[in-house]
């Protein structure tokens, strides 16, 4: 079984690895592939953190727990105004790469917190086995959300699970229209 934290951690590597790509290259398919990859990774993995870690964090934690899940919120909405600007260029755009660097600086710092202090705190508190079985819920959370940024459709249980479970399906059929790596 896999700790939420190592799930968590599992997904920020992969976006890494989009920005990576996308910064290296000046490939406009090739930015357009991992630009597709890299907002559908984000815009999964904050809802997810969102409708399971947070609330994790304000059962498990008390006050300190609800102090971290409401900075981690705000961390999550600008990176989401800033995704939502990204998701809508291309690389053509001049701004394409200088916009997810502006991103990657707000979700670098959200990370590095996350993964030296939030996650670690928040495993401590969790009776054994219960990182595990969030684990799992993180996973399957991802399965059902939206795969764009829609930072105006509410960003708190239970408006963003139903405006959620409303333009998820939209995002996984224009899905069907992107580009992306896995696709060359």
């Amino acid at each position: 079984m896999v700790r939420l934290s190592d799930k968590v951690a599992e997904d920020h590597r992969e976006m890494e690895k989009c920005f990576n790509e996308i910064t290296s290259s000046s490939d406009h398919d090739h930015q357009e592939r991992f630009g597709n990859q890299f907002t559908w990774e984000l815009a999964r993995h904050s809802i997810a953190e969102e409708l399971v870690v947070y609330p994790a964090f304000e059962k498990y934690m008390g006050n300190k727990g609800h102090e971290m899940a409401e900075e981690d919120r705000k961390a999550h909405h600008e990176a989401k105004e800033k995704l939502k600007k990204f998701q809508n260029m291309s690389p053509e755009d001049a701004n394409y790469v200088p916009m997810l660097k502006q991103l990657w600086g707000t979700l670098s710092k959200h990370i590095e917190e996350e993964e030296s202090h939030d996650l670690p705190a928040l495993e401590a508190a969790l009776e054994p086995g219960a990182s595990e079985t969030m684990s799992q819920s993180f996973e399957r959370t991802k399965m059902f959300v939206p795969t764009r940024s829609h930072p105006s459709a509410g960003e708190s249980p239970p408006f963003e699970t139903a405006m959620g479970l409303l333009t998820a399906p939209m995002d996984r059929i224009a899905d069907m229209f992107r580009k992306f790596p896995q696709d060359v």
